[in-house]
């Protein structure tokens, strides 16, 4: 991840995720818990004591621990995998969706939206955290208030990670996922079946993620896209292909804050303009996201739920041991491309290991890691046991349960905690989709009665719809 320094591209338009040493006085590797301490420039600006799962013992290596046995032909040589190289022409699309299309993959799908609808106008400014006062944001504060859903009265933290913030982190009761590894049913933190590896990554649409696509597609391969809101607007037809070729589409918030130093409603904020935007281009809303750096706690989780989204992090195997490659911080020259490697060879043997599937944290937003990715870590995964696909096919369910419109809540109810509320219905029941953690209910429908038990926390609902009477009662 990120540490010590901002960085800058050297094509403009397209922000690069950080906080000084000034201002931050630590790396994200603290923030998050994950990148490997013996990068010295890291460890020196952090004080970090976590260390990725891999046990590289330099992410700044000059060479492989290990003889590559596997790589796409076309491959970039790792020497020139560096900070200060040359950036290469970027590839076209592979296709351009037409509005209106449907998408094959996705059974139900509304028709796809004109990309040039998206106006920045209709947007706040890229990559700063929105003001709360607007029409939109404050019908979602409504929402959330109005879910049931408990948001537990959680001091923010302060910009640092966990040495800034030394009295939460030593509060397990926040279970703040940065600085302890604690994770809540409601998290998503590898796939059940062994070997499987949910594949993901983070931080684009970017000028690159085409470079990516294209040999995803060449391989028959598909992830899930955890997108920031701002590259969105900024490039809605990558957008869009990545939507059509049947990847999955998820949440990474507006502008790639450390949320638990953020206020409730500009968590709120964050994540419901990330989830119009996606809307707005793909037609759909996601029902996954991921907390940028992995910084999140119970009020930042519970608030993600109230919205209707499942977080979902990457895999951890101590609490300072995480399936995080290090590609990140090869654009800062914080780590090398050999560690990067070195440190994905070490995940295999972890994964390999282990009695489940797991998560690993890649990004699609540098030219260096999607080089690292389509040059070396997909051809090496291709030659391994492992099942690749994207989370939500991972967690055995299908692409349609990762959007609300599309989900049916028959496999994937809504995120919730606390009540057990039975909802019973004659004929067709449709839950709005603008609803914190709604979705269309129409797979068990049927002309007869019907009970279906969804675990939500939340209110006593009595509604009367078109061709059916709903009954939600509240058991404590």
């Amino acid at each position: 991840m990120l540490a010590g320094a901002i960085y800058a591209l050297s094509l403009t338009g397209l922000s690069v995720y950080g906080q000084s040493a000034v201002s931050s006085a630590a790396s994200s590797s603290v923030a998050s818990g994950s990148v490997a301490t013996s990068s010295a420039a890291s460890a020196a600006s952090s004080g970090a004591t976590s260390s990725s799962v891999s046990g590289s013992t330099n992410t700044e290596a000059t060479a492989l621990t290990f003889s590559l046995t596997v790589t796409n032909p076309t491959a970039i040589p790792l020497a020139s995998i560096t900070a200060n190289e040359t950036s290469l022409a970027t590839i076209p699309l592979p296709s351009t969706a037409t509005p209106g299309a449907t998408n094959t993959f996705l059974s139900g799908a509304p028709a796809l939206p004109n990309p040039t609808s998206i106006v920045s106008s209709n947007y706040p400014t890229l990559d700063k955290v929105p003001p709360t006062d607007s029409d939109e944001v404050q019908q979602w504060i409504s929402e959330v208030a109005a879910s049931g859903i408990s948001i537990p009265n959680i001091t923010q933290t302060v910009l640092g990670g966990c040495p800034a913030n030394a009295e939460a982190a030593a509060d397990t009761s926040r279970c703040w996922w940065s600085c302890t590894g604690c994770v809540r049913d409601t998290d998503v933190q590898e796939c059940p079946t062994k070997l499987t590896w949910g594949l993901t990554y983070d931080d684009g649409p970017s000028f690159y993620t085409p470079n990516l696509l294209a040999y995803l597609t060449a391989n028959d391969l598909n992830a899930t896209f955890f997108t920031v809101g701002s590259r969105c607007a900024q490039f809605p037809v990558t957008l869009q292909e990545e939507f059509m070729a049947g990847h999955q589409i998820a949440v990474h918030t507006w502008s790639h804050p450390y949320l638990t130093t953020l206020t409730n409603e500009q968590v709120i904020a964050e994540l419901g303009w990330t989830k119009k935007v996606i809307k707005d281009v793909t037609g759909v809303t996601p029902n996954m996201m991921r907390p940028p750096y992995g910084d999140i706690d119970d009020r930042v989780r519970n608030i993600s739920i109230a919205m209707g989204l499942t977080p979902v992090m990457w895999t951890r195997i101590n609490a300072t041991a995480t399936f995080d490659t290090d590609d990140f911080d090869v654009h800062g020259g914080l780590a090398s491309s050999y560690g990067v490697l070195n440190n994905w060879q070490n995940i295999i043997t972890q994964a390999n290991e282990i009695d489940t599937g797991f998560i690993v944290l890649e990004h699609d937003l540098f030219e260096e890691t999607v080089q690292l990715a389509t040059g070396y870590i997909l051809p090496s995964a291709m030659n391994q046991s492992f099942d690749i696909m994207p989370v939500i096919n991972c967690l055995n369910k299908p692409l349609s349960d990762a959007y609300i419109e599309t989900n049916d809540n028959s496999t994937n109810p809504p995120a919730a905690s606390g009540v057990t509320i039975l909802i019973w219905f004659s004929g067709v029941v449709t839950l709005s989709s603008g609803a914190p953690g709604s979705a269309s209910a129409t797979g068990a429908a049927s002309s007869s009665n019907s009970g279906i038990g969804l675990e939500v926390s939340g209110i006593s609902i009595a509604q009367t719809l078109s061709g059916g009477f709903v009954f939600i009662a509240l058991f404590l």
